[in-house]
């Protein structure tokens, strides 16, 4: 399996191809100045990158399929990164001794996603066995744990930029939102008209918080709008799944998709 880098410009070039999993990479997060990424593939490896050169510096593994990782975003803890596992583990890593140096072992099935809150000395975390769970940074039991008989399984969260929310999207087709401030649901948030049963399609915050996006089962990218919840847009953005979306941080008006087609698309 490969990651690529690519010019946003009008060239639509391949900057770089990072070889080096032997096999599909699940999940890939860049440090907080872009200078080293981590990837996590099913061939049971993590391993960390430097973006400019191509090198791989350093691998982790338990042996276990990872199935997210997240570097730890205080600044004078860029070294640290945590990883959400197949074995129902979180995982918490020292990348310059290659260490671990904590587990987070509460969940009773794999973790789908872990995100910082709370000016990250928390954590999020989210898992098929339908339970939200936060965690104290270093502190291996949970201080809050979600569980109803109505939840559905998490395959993705985004924070707002503003960190005042989180947004979860559920397999049950909608995207229901928390306040990360001791993890309540906003019940006049929510969500819907996407199908995503099935599908760990991502959603995302525009940079100005003012809209929600996602990708959907049937190859189309909705766009709501915050403030009302209702469909501000929708298009069919790939033939098939349409599992991943995000808007360009420093221009606003554009958005990347990427689809089950192999495809990856610029839209404006």
């Amino acid at each position: 399996a490969v990651v690529s880098t690519q010019s946003t410009g009008g060239s639509r070039r391949c900057i770089r191809t990072y070889a080096g999993h032997a096999k599909a990479v699940r999940d890939i997060v860049f440090n907080n100045d872009g200078s080293q990424y981590l990837s996590a593939s099913y061939d049971r490896m993590m391993k960390l990158w430097d973006t400019e050169t191509g090198e791989c510096v350093s691998k982790f593994t338990t042996h276990k399929i990872p199935y997210c990782v997240q570097f730890n975003p205080e600044p004078s803890k860029q070294h640290l990164f945590i990883s959400g596992m197949a074995d129902k583990k979180i995982v918490g890593w020292d990348t310059r001794t290659g260490n671990i140096i904590q587990e987070y072992d509460r969940h009773l099935g794999p973790v789908n996603t872990v995100t910082f809150i709370e000016r990250n000395i928390s954590f999020v975390s989210t898992s098929d066995d339908k339970s939200i769970r936060v965690w104290d940074w270093d502190i291996p039991v949970d201080r809050k744990h979600l569980a109803d008989p109505g939840m559905h399984s998490i395959p993705s969260c985004t924070i707002s930029p503003t960190g005042k929310w989180l947004a979860c999207q559920s397999m049950d087709n909608k995207i229901t939102v928390f306040a990360t401030q001791k993890l309540r649901l906003n019940r006049k948030k929510e969500f819907k008209g996407h199908m995503v049963a099935g599908y760990a399609c991502q959603c995302n915050f525009s940079p100005d918080s003012a809209y929600l996006v996602s990708g959907d089962a049937d190859g189309r990218c909705f766009i709501w709008d915050w403030k009302t919840t209702k469909v501000y847009k929708r298009f069919k953005a790939h033939e098939g799944v349409c599992i991943g979306c995000v808007w360009l941080p420093h221009e606003t008006s554009k958005l990347v998709t990427c689809g089950w087609d192999g495809k990856i698309k610029l839209w404006d």
